[in-house]
């Protein structure tokens, strides 16, 4: 299977690039559509306004899917925010029954741009005691794949002075 390349001729502009994500993304590594990831020039920008976006590139094996993702870069960045508060709540989840207090959703208040990002437990999800028994074992069958990354970002942002 030959590696497909990102169009570098849509909207949105490549800088840099992973071609080769196909190759690794968890689960469904070597047996996916999403072929590459890229940070570039946002496909929406405004005429002298830039914006950095990370995109997911999927292929169908005939053409580029509509499925693509863009996203802006503080966006990535607080789905990781997400993700590691998550990741760090399931560890202590096993103390409450359900895996949370039914009466106390509220996982944290973390703080950004001067108000908090709200993480907490889906009550209004009419299945959640069944569904966070679930995404909790999905977690653990992923635990090996989550906490590589983890440590690589762990890693980079220490390097990076964080």
């Amino acid at each position: 299977m030959h590696m497909v390349k990102i169009p570098k001729t849509l909207k949105h502009k490549p800088v840099i690039v992973s071609e080769d994500y196909e190759n690794i993304d968890g689960r469904k590594a070597y047996n996916t559509d999403a072929k590459g990831l890229s940070l570039g020039l946002a496909q929406w920008n405004d005429r002298g306004k830039l914006d950095i976006s990370a995109k997911v590139w999927r292929y169908t094996g005939e053409k580029w899917s509509r499925q693509s993702e863009e996203l802006p870069m503080h966006r990535v960045l607080d789905l990781a925010i997400l993700t590691c508060r998550s990741y760090l709540y399931f560890q202590n989840a096993y103390r409450y029954p359900k895996l949370y207090d039914p009466d106390n959703p509220l996982i944290d208040r973390v703080g950004l741009q001067g108000d908090a990002m709200t993480i907490e437990v889906c009550k209004d999800n009419p299945m959640i005691d069944e569904d966070i028994q679930l995404f909790s074992q999905a977690l653990s069958q992923d635990g090996e794949i989550i906490g590589e990354r983890l440590s690589v970002l762990s890693r980079l942002l220490k390097e990076a002075g964080y």
